[in-house]
């Protein structure tokens, strides 16, 4: 190869035309490596930070090999198979293929729940070449005899650790199974836990492996910084930060839905426009927010981890943190969603007390602290009696088990009642029945 363009990579010239109309001269380090491998028909293991292009990685090679061979005579069947964790993200390859493919001949479609299926089963209906889908939705429509599989020349699981924590191993394990065993197969993911790697020996047979960026690690193009701030101090510090007209498009992360809401309402009451999106939306709601912040008629997309993966918005100038995320993996993934192919960008994360213990492992994880803005408050490392806090806001400095001893707790006989005794042995006195929870036979005696 004498020259590092798509060009040189040998794709069909169709796709060539796409890729020129985008734009796109010189492939990403993972779509370099990994598209002449997929050409020769190798399967992949594919470890890349979000961002870094690898849906091109795929996308170009398969559309190339579909456009070389004709199907079946019949009606069209799915001869590739992209499996996606959130619809979002499904939605998303969906543009990329149809873009991609914009001038062959063939068919595609995507498959998500949320919504009515009847679209999407007239779509499968007319015949598809290439079928993106999550795995709740395309396992209901092969019980229904909507799909079948048994066409499928390339399956594709995208996001592979996500997949895993959202609960979809047995889903996919079972579309795994209804596809050919002569495919190619390709699998891709941010980090390579235990699961994941189990998978892939299940899925790929003699896989290359192409590892673009050390797992986990930030873009290098990012800048990290942190605010030590109560949580009763987050509202009010958000909407200071956003008074600089420097943070032109932002992601605020919260962890739960109801949070999600709040801080959007908030900001809206501040002038700031903002959409919340989260799982509790529904499809339509959950489209229309990120039409507004794409089109830039909101400033801010105040989000949940379902944004955290394969939501591509150009132009991201900051990711806030609002509130922690639990796993420090979510970390990575969330601030990828700045400083995108190869641009600069800024991540800043609120922390309070009771979030220390996931600031520790998000440290430990990216292997760098991050900058504090200001000053670490004294009180931030302790529970206020002068005990570290752990992550769940409880002190290390007492139990924390069913039967603590905490005022208000459950006792462990009724007020008044007969203190248990072993038998044989005296009667415990009320003191040592509270230290001693009562279980069992023991706690009927007590009653």
């Amino acid at each position: 190869m004498t020259d590092n363009s798509f060009p040189e990579l040998g794709l069909a010239d169709p796709i060539q035309r796409a890729l020129i109309a985008r734009n796109h001269v010189i492939p990403t380090p993972i779509q370099m490596r990994a598209i002449p491998e997929l050409l020769a028909g190798r399967d992949m293991l594919g470890i890349a930070q979000t961002g870094t292009g690898k849906t091109a990685a795929f996308a170009l090679p398969i559309l190339h090999q579909l456009s070389r061979k004709r199907g079946t005579n019949g009606p069209r069947s799915a001869r590739a198979l992209v499996l996606a964790p959130t619809r979002e993200l499904a939605i998303q390859i969906g543009e990329e293929f149809r873009a991609y493919g914009q001038h062959l001949p063939l068919r595609q479609t995507v498959i998500y729940g949320g919504v009515n299926q009847k679209s999407q089963v007239a779509a499968l209906s007319r015949g598809v070449d290439i079928v993106i889908a999550t795995p709740g939705r395309l396992l209901d429509l092969m019980g229904q005899r909507r799909l079948g599989l048994e066409a499928v020349e390339f399956l594709v699981l995208d996001e592979a650790d996500r997949m895993l924590d959202m609960g979809f191993v047995r889903d996919v394990r079972k579309i795994v199974a209804a596809v050919p065993k002569t495919r190619q197969s390709l699998l891709f993911s941010a980090t390579m836990p235990r699961e994941v790697a189990r998978l892939s020996g299940e899925m790929l047979d003699d896989p290359i492996r192409v590892e673009v960026t050390p797992q986990a690690t930030p873009i290098e193009h990012l800048e990290q910084s942190l605010y030590h701030v109560p949580a009763a101090g987050k509202s009010a510090l958000l909407a200071n930060i956003l008074g600089d007209p420097a943070l032109s498009r932002v992601i605020v992360f919260t962890r739960t839905k109801h949070r999600a809401n709040r801080v959007a309402a908030h900001l809206s009451k501040c002038g700031v426009a903002a959409e919340a999106i989260h799982g509790n939306k529904s499809q339509g709601a959950r489209q229309h927010a990120l039409k507004q912040f794409r089109a830039g008629s909101a400033r801010v997309l105040v989000a949940t981890d379902i944004a955290a993966r394969g939501i591509d918005v150009d132009g991201v100038s900051h990711v806030i943190n609002y509130e922690l995320p639990n796993e420090p993996e979510g970390y990575v993934h969330r601030i990828g969603r700045t400083a995108r192919a190869g641009a600069g960008g800024v991540a800043l994360s609120f922390c309070d007390p009771a979030e220390r213990g996931y600031l520790r492992d998000i440290e430990r994880l990216v292997r760098r602290p991050l900058t504090v803005i200001g000053e670490e408050p004294a009180a931030a490392a302790s529970d206020g009696r002068g005990k570290p806090r752990k992550a769940n806001g409880k002190s290390n400095g007492k139990p924390n088990g069913k039967f603590a001893g905490k005022p208000g707790g459950k006792p462990s006989g009724k007020p008044g009642g007969k203190p248990w005794r072993k038998r044989g042995g005296p009667r415990a006195t009320a003191a040592v029945a509270n230290d001693r929870p009562a279980t069992g036979r023991r706690r009927r005696r007590a009653a």
